[in-house]
C-alpha cells in the first residue's frame, strides 16, 4: 500500500509537471498584455521568450537535479522542488513586470526538471523487466496533465487572469504536503553516488552516460524522435485551422483526445503489449506506426478522418517508454538520476529546436507561391526522421535487446 501511495504522489507530480504549463496558456496572452499594454502580437513575441527560456532551463538543469538526486535523494529533490514550485506561481500571480514573469518561468524550468527525478524513482522501485511499463505509468500521467491543464486553465481565466497561478500554486503545495507523509527514500547508502559538476551539466553528463555500452545511439534516437513527435503541439492547431478549417475549441477538443489517447495507451497497454512482444519489438512496433499515422496525417484532407486517425497515433507513443526502459537498464542503480536527467535535457533540445524546424517547414510549403501546398509538410518530414530513428535502431541497439 505504501508503495501504491508513493507511485500515485509520483504520478501526481508528473501530472503537475505537464499541467502546470497548460493551465496558464490560456491566460498568458491576455496577462502579457494587462501588464507591457500591447497588441497580440507582441504578446506572442513574449510568450515566445518565455516558452523558450523555459525549455532551456529544463535542458540546463535536467541533469544536475538528476544528479542532486542520486547523491542526495529523490525525496528531498522532489518536495523541495514543489514547495519552489508553489512559490513560483505565486511568484507568477502576484507579477506586474515582465521581469517578474521571465524570473518565474526560469524558476519554473528548474523546478519542471525534477519529472527526471520522478522517473529515477520509478526505475528505483522497479525490477529491469518492469522499468519501460512503470515508464508508460509516467507517460500517461504526462498525457493527463496535458489534457487537463488547458481546460482547468481555461475554466479559472474566467475568473481572471492571475487564477490559473494561485490554482496551480494550491495544487503543488498540496501534492508536496502529500509527498511527505507517504513519499519513503529510494536512494541508500548502496547507490549513493558522489556530486560531481563535471557530471552534473548537459554536456558533462551527455559525455559520461554515452560511454555506457550502446547508449550513445539510443540518445540520437530520443533527439530525433522528439523532434518528430513535437509536430503535435508545435503545428498541429496552424495544421487544423488550413487544412480543415477548424475552430479553436474543436483544435483543443482534438488535442484532448490525443492527450487521453495517450493516457490511456501509455497507462493501460503498455505492460501487456510488452509482456506480449518485449521492449525490443515495442520500440520498432511504435516507432513503424509513427511512420503510418505521420504518413496519413501528411495527405488526409478530411479533419474526422484525422480524428479518426487518433488511436493510430497514440499506439505509436509506446516506442518512448520502451526506448527509455532499455536504456535505464543499461545504466547501473546510482546513475539512475544522472540518466535521467540527461533524457530530460534531450527532450528539452528537441523542445527547443523542433518549433523552428516544424513551423518553418509548414511555412514554405502553405506560402502563396509554393508550388506544391502541402499543409501535413511537416508530418511527411516526421515521418522521414521517425524512419532514420527505426534505422539506427536497427543497426546500433545495444546487445542484449
Amino acid at each position: 500500500m505504501n508503495q501504491r501511495l508513493a507511485i500515485t504522489f509520483i504520478m501526481l507530480s508528473v501530472v503537475m509537471d505537464s499541467m502546470g504549463i497548460g493551465l496558464i496558456m490560456p491566460v498568458m496572452p491576455d496577462l502579457i498584455r494587462e501588464i507591457e499594454g500591447t497588441d497580440i502580437g507582441s504578446a506572442a513575441l513574449w510568450g515566445g521568450l518565455l516558452a523558450t527560456i523555459f525549455a532551456v532551463m529544463q535542458f540546463l538543469f535536467g541533469p544536475t537535479i538528476g544528479s542532486l538526486s542520486d547523491r542526495f535523494g529523490r525525496r528531498p529533490i522532489l518536495l523541495i522542488s514543489l514547495v519552489v514550485m508553489a512559490f513560483d506561481y505565486v511568484l507568477m500571480a502576484l507579477a506586474s513586470t515582465m521581469w517578474l514573469l521571465i524570473i518565474g518561468r526560469i524558476i519554473g524550468g528548474i523546478t519542471a526538471a525534477t519529472q527526471s527525478t520522478a522517473a529515477a524513482y520509478m526505475a528505483d522501485i522497479s525490477k529491469p523487466e518492469e522499468k519501460a511499463a512503470n515508464f508508460g505509468l509516467i507517460g500517461a500521467a504526462f498525457g493527463v496533465g496535458f489534457v487537463l491543464g488547458p481546460i482547468i486553465g481555461g475554466v479559472l481565466a474566467e475568473y481572471g487572469t492571475r487564477a490559473p497561478f494561485w490554482a496551480a500554486a494550491v495544487l503543488a503545495a498540496s501534492n508536496a504536503i502529500f509527498g511527505y507523509f507517504v513519499l519513503p527514500e529510494t536512494v541508500t547508502d548502496r547507490i549513493r553516488r558522489p556530486f560531481d559538476w563535471r557530471r552534473a551539466n548537459p554536456l558533462g553528463a551527455f559525455k559520461h552516460i554515452g560511454k555506457l555500452p550502446g547508449l550513445r545511439p539510443m540518445m540520437v534516437i530520443l533527439f530525433i524522435y522528439a523532434i518528430a513527435f513535437f509536430v503535435y503541439p508545435g503545428v498541429w492547431a496552424y495544421y487544423g485551422a488550413l487544412q480543415f478549417g477548424w475552430s479553436p475549441g474543436m483544435i483543443g477538443l482534438s488535442l484532448g483526445v490525443f492527450g487521453i489517447g495517450i493516457a490511456v495507451v501509455q497507462g493501460l497497454l503498455m505492460r501487456p503489449i510488452l509482456r506480449k512482444i518485449g521492449e525490443r519489438n515495442a520500440v520498432i512496433f511504435g516507432l513503424s506506426i509513427d511512420v503510418l499515422a505521420f504518413v496519413a496525417l501528411g495527405f488526409v484532407t478530411n479533419g474526422w478522418i484525422a480524428l479518426a486517425l487518433t488511436p493510430l497515433t497514440a499506439l505509436g507513443s509506446i516506442a518512448g517508454p520502451a526506448l527509455q526502459g532499455i536504456m535505464s537498464r543499461k545504466a547501473a542503480d546510482d546513475q539512475q538520476g544522472e540518466l535521467q536527467g540527461t533524457i530530460a535535457s534531450i527532450n528539452a533540445v528537441a523542445t527547443i529546436a523542433a518549433p523552428l524546424i516544424m513551423t518553418q517547414t509548414f511555412f514554405y510549403f502553405t506560402r502563396d507561391d509554393v508550388a506544391i501546398f502541402l499543409p501535413g509538410a511537416p508530418f511527411l518530414l516526421s515521418a522521414i526522421m521517425t524512419l532514420g530513428c527505426i534505422a539506427i535502431f536497427v543497426v546500433k541497439r545495444p546487445k542484449g535487446t
